[in-house]
């Protein structure tokens, strides 16, 4: 076992996986923001002439 830490620096591997986690972590959350659900919760990606922010998003009717 001991020579599987000679192929590779545990703490380089770390490291990147830790970054790729918080790159993932970062794309998502800007999705997720950027849909239409939530965009207009800030109001930083509203068109709309007459919109104000805070004013919540337009939903549909529950069903």
């Amino acid at each position: 076992m001991h020579k599987m830490w000679m192929l590779f620096d545990p703490r380089r591997a770390l490291v990147l996986a830790a970054i790729g986690v918080v790159l993932v972590a970062l794309v998502i959350h800007f999705a997720v923001l950027s849909s239409p659900r939530y965009c207009d919760h800030l109001g930083w990606c509203s068109t709309a002439q007459n919109f104000t922010p805070g004013q919540p998003a337009v939903r549909p009717p529950a069903r």
